[in-house]
């Protein structure tokens, strides 16, 4: 069993600390196929363990269930953890799974999860996807109240643009930038990564093991359960499942060199990028947690990330991110 313990990392200029990796609990509660509380639990109490205290989370996760499942990993341990949720994806309604960034509805969802996750505060509170229809000095400026209230610690984005970022943060300091970025995603590196930076946004990847294909352990898309998100993912279909199956086995090659797993070698050259970056993997298990977790003791040379950059160039992985269905309602994952 691993005996390793997380450093710690600073995210934005606001005094925000959390683990150097933090846990995406999604899986938990969707996405992946079933999950087992029992071990979901378990695995959250190892992280605390290892030191991972940075849970992240989201409303929409589930349609609840995701926090309410924190909610009793937080029982009787509340400050040894920082909470991460979101807003913004309608979970009911007409509507559901439309982007709202109405002011009104910041404020009722954030008493919603405060509600579900049995908490009086949470740590850091992000805007799941920005709503094109509403400004967003609109919308942060009622993310801004929370914080006044003392409902809400610190503030943060998702998939927001160069643009976004630079007017929410004109509103009130924006501590984190939460964002799909991997050797398999690199779209932020041109524009967004370098204005996080120049306005001190911290920046926190999501699906920093492309949903699981830079661990290499997928082989077929029939390993899948019917329910599982990734058989209706572009990038894991068809020709473009071919493809990326020999962009990973260089990826696994490069780990066997290095005396690493691939899911660890993928996650170090994220760590590399800055000390502003915590990527947050998701597992529902305790051994795939203890792998993640032992990425942040992975040291590698100026020329090992080099060559991992290119070989792994923006571009380089076959289809699109999402399927063409969820950039319906403004729930798109290109940045607004």
């Amino acid at each position: 069993m691993t005996d390793t313990t997380v450093l710690s990392r600073r995210l934005g200029g606001q005094g925000l600390e959390v683990s150097a990796v933090g846990l995406g609990c999604m899986g938990m509660s969707q996405a992946y196929g079933p999950a087992d509380e029992a071990e979901s639990l378990a695995t959250i109490d190892r992280a605390l363990e290892l030191g991972v205290n940075f849970l992240d989370t989201a409303d929409a996760y589930g349609e609840g269930h995701n926090e309410r499942l924190i909610a009793r990993a937080l029982s009787g341990r509340r400050e040894r953890f920082v909470v991460a949720t979101k807003f913004g994806i309608t979970r009911d309604g007409p509507m559901a799974g439309s982007v709202s960034g109405r002011p009104d509805y910041v404020r009722s969802c954030c008493d919603a999860s405060l509600a579900r996750l049995g908490i009086e505060h949470i740590d850091l509170y992000y805007q799941h996807r920005v709503d094109p229809e509403v400004p967003i000095e609109e919308t942060v400026g009622a993310m801004a109240g929370l914080v006044e209230s003392g409902k809400v610690r610190y503030l943060g984005l998702s998939e927001a643009s160069v643009e976004s970022l630079e007017r929410a943060c004109a509103v009130h300091p924006i501590s984190a930038l939460q964002s799909e970025w991997s050797l398999w995603t690199r779209e932020l590196e041109p524009e967004v990564l370098p204005a996080a930076r120049r306005l001190g946004v911290g920046l926190v990847p999501y699906s920093p093991l492309g949903r699981g294909f830079l661990s290499g352990r997928i082989v077929s898309t029939a390993d899948f359960t019917e329910d599982d998100f990734r058989r209706r993912n572009p990038r894991f279909l068809g020709e473009n499942f071919e493809r990326n199956l020999e962009l990973v086995a260089l990826v696994r090659q490069l780990a066997e060199e290095k005396g690493v797993t691939p899911a660890q070698l993928a996650l170090a050259w994220l760590l590399a990028q800055g000390d502003d970056v915590v990527p947050i993997p998701g597992t529902k298990r305790r051994v795939t947690l203890e792998e993640n977790a032992g990425a942040v003791h992975v040291g590698l040379s100026v020329a090992e990330l080099e060559r991992l950059s290119n070989l792994f160039p923006l571009g380089a992985w076959s289809g699109t991110r999402y399927p063409d269905a969820a950039y319906r309602y403004g729930q798109s994952p290109r940045r607004n």
